[in-house]
């Protein structure tokens, strides 16, 4: 293949890429949630985002729900990306990945400590072709210390976290957010990482590497109780839908079987609560006079705020407090969320074009930025369904080299879409 048909493929491959990102090539290597979701971040703010799974697809494409035999899940996480299928278990797929490293501005990837090294695809390997390349690690437990080889997934670092055993009621085992919010959190601290790393790099011309453990980033969300712990011996313990030491911020029951969270815990807030309650003398008891007392007093202030709300439906006390500026509202199901004129207003929900089910539903991008906003431009394609566009157009490999990679398993193509339709 000539030079200039690739630099044309290249070309229309990055047509309309927009966001801050555009322009930066990454290269995901990692699999399941934290690693892609930490690639989907930098996607959908432009970069151009290559992921690699192997020929059976990533385990993610197992998770979730399915429509028509396509993982939902998948079209969300995948989306704004270009999928290659390369087997990293064979020496010539990983030769393939260290040339497209060589391209890339950063390399995401979350295999245990080690395994990139034993293939050759280190940091100090990659760096010497690629001075300026960003390598963002993801791992259970980081890439050093007494834990780095163990086997973990986000859930485990949660509970290595401490974050896992203040989840649920008090009386009960801990329980769990039902998304891999460890993975999520890991790969928004990842990519956060990353961003940091290219900045960085803008000054020094050097790229580096960034260490982000599952169980460090949820353990950054114990905040609040680590020195709790150092200076006054305090455990914290799980408080059911109450945030202890703010109060109130709690749920409370409502007079047509329903619930309601309340936070006021701020001064001013509280006291107007406290009218709304119809019971403004609560705002000068000296149990409540302050945040301080109010969280002193827990127990007795939620129950006077349960007895009132139990005399009154949802909707009424939603309006109520709405009107007297108190923050509180309904539990939303993503039912709930499909019918609400807010997230329509704003557009959180958009529909993915996807070849397959004409459109797919996700959150939109987050945060928005008002010069340089990122969009969601597809959903997450097939297993090696970009892998002949991807060779082609940042390898430049020609289409006969293609065609003896994927004769011998290194690689898997979707079908060709280039010569579809011709004669």
């Amino acid at each position: 293949m000539s030079q200039t048909s690739t630099a044309s493929d290249a070309a229309a491959h990055l047509e309309g890429r927009i966001g801050p990102l555009a322009g930066m090539r990454v290269l995901e290597i990692g699999s399941t949630v934290a690693g892609p979701f930490c690639g989907r971040l930098l996607a959908d703010f432009g970069a151009e985002v290559i992921k690699i799974e192997p020929p059976e697809g990533d385990p993610v494409r197992t998770m979730g729900k399915r429509f028509q035999g396509k993982s939902l899940y998948a079209a969300s996480i995948f989306r704004n990306k270009e999928l290659a299928s390369i087997d990293l278990r064979k020496p010539e797929g990983q030769a393939l990945v260290a040339e497209l490293a060589a391209k890339c501005d950063v390399l995401i990837e979350n295999f245990r400590p080690g395994a990139l090294e034993n293939w050759g695809l280190g940091y100090a390997e990659l760096s010497k072709r690629n001075p300026g390349l960003v390598m963002v690690r993801i791992s259970g437990f980081g890439q050093t210390g007494p834990y780095s080889q163990r086997a973990g997934y986000g859930v485990i670092g949660e509970a290595v976290s401490g974050l896992r055993h203040l989840t649920g009621d008090p009386d009960r085992p801990p329980s769990r957010v039902a998304v891999s919010m460890t993975d999520y959190i890991t790969g928004l601290y990842a990519a956060f990482g990353a961003s940091m790393a290219l900045l960085a790099r803008h000054r020094t011309g050097r790229g580096q590497c960034i260490d982000a453990a599952l169980y460090e980033c949820a353990f950054s969300f114990m905040e609040p109780w680590i020195p709790a712990h150092q200076k006054l011996g305090h455990v914290a313990m799980r408080a059911g839908s109450r945030l202890p030491e703010s109060t109130p911020n709690n749920l409370y029951p409502t007079g047509d079987d329903s619930y309601i969270h309340i936070t006021a815990m701020g001064d001013a807030v509280f006291r107007r609560l406290a009218v709304a309650m119809e019971q403004p003398g609560l705002a000068d008891d000296p149990r409540f006079k302050d945040a301080v007392s109010r969280s002193q007093h827990d127990d007795e202030l939620d129950e006077l705020i349960g007895h009132w709300t139990l005399a009154h439906p949802l909707a009424k006390l939603e309006s109520a407090l709405a009107q007297a500026s108190v923050p509180a509202t309904r539990i939303f199901t993503i039912a709930d969320i499909f019918a609400d004129p807010h997230y329509q207003a704003r557009h959180a929900i958009v529909e993915a074009p996807d070849d397959e089910l004409g459109g797919v539903a996700m959150a939109n991008v987050v945060p928005r930025l008002s010069d340089t906003p990122g969009a969601v431009r597809h959903s997450g394609h097939r297993v090696g369904q970009d892998t002949r566009q991807v060779l082609r157009s940042v390898l430049g490999l020609s289409d006969e080299r293609i065609a003896e990679l994927s004769a011998s398993g290194v690689v898997l193509c979707g079908p060709d879409t280039t010569t579809m339709g011709k004669a």
